[in-house]
């Protein structure tokens, strides 16, 4: 009898609650196509008291890797041997099953959508929104050669990340028009979310570079507002494809098609 081969498309995805917002799947789809790969990446909803079970079930099933999001950037380090970064940031948001170890490609996706703005942040005052993993992020990617504030509704926990990394954290109510660089590392402003700034108009007054990590929509209100104030402003989209490629090329081992992946998630905002 002829032998017939079986052949698996490889499956890739991001988990994370809620995730109808994301895009990376039409990103990672375009890449895929483009490169004539046979992959899939998929969204998995998956809530916070479901993700070891996910993660069992993603590695039985085979899946290759996966993208991790709002609000499993943290607890996911549990289950995974990290990478030197994760180890320090303590945050993941790439996760490769076949070597059970996860990475922090968000780091690279801040340098590189800051870089693409033509902004190299030394000597900078910052002033970062947030202290979930998204934020951890950002001040490890931001904290040399800069003095960095957090800012966080949670007290504790902003405090708590101030500690960490030998940052200062602040009050809202304190927060004044003193800063070269807003970072916007939380959801507010997502689709789905709030969209209400957690800063007033008055923060920016001083024309300080606004970025705001949400890329969905790709222009927030914060986003809105800071170019009415006459700020330079930094939308995720660019972090979301730079994150998202370097992902890529630690599944697959090949050169991301950027600008395929860019325009993919464009064409969908």
């Amino acid at each position: 009898m002829r032998r017939v081969r079986s052949h698996l498309t490889e499956i890739y995805g991001v988990i994370g609650y809620p995730i109808k917002h994301s895009l990376s799947p039409p990103m990672h789809n375009a890449a895929f196509r483009h490169l004539n790969y046979d992959g899939v990446y998929l969204a998995f909803e998956v809530k916070k008291e479901d993700l070891e079970n996910a993660l069992i079930g993603a590695k039985a099933l085979g899946i290759k890797g996966l993208n991790v999001t709002i609000p499993h950037k943290e607890r996911v380090i549990e289950f995974f041997r990290p990478s030197k970064e994760v180890e320090e940031i303590g945050a993941a948001n790439t996760i490769d099953l076949s070597k059970e170890r996860c990475y922090n490609t968000d780091v690279f996706g801040i340098k590189e959508a800051l870089k693409n703005a033509g902004i190299s942040p030394k000597g900078f005052k910052i002033l970062i929104l947030g202290a979930g993993g998204a934020a951890r992020a950002a001040v490890y990617t931001l904290k040399d050669d800069n003095e960095i504030y957090i800012a966080n509704r949670t007290r504790e926990r902003g405090i708590k990340l101030a500690r960490e990394f030998g940052c200062k954290f602040i009050e809202f109510d304190r927060i004044k028009g003193e800063f070269d660089l807003i970072v916007n590392a939380t959801p507010v402003g997502m689709k789905g979310f709030s969209d209400d700034p957690l800063i007033s108009a008055d923060v920016l007054k001083n024309k300080p570079i606004v970025f705001d990590m949400v890329y969905n929509p790709p222009e927030t209100k914060l986003l809105k507002i800071a170019k009415e104030m006459g700020c330079k402003t930094v939308s995720g989209v660019d972090m979301l494809v730079f994150q998202g490629a370097k992902s890529f090329e630690i599944w697959t081992g090949l050169k991301a098609p950027v600008d395929v992946m860019k325009k993919a998630v464009l064409e969908l905002l």
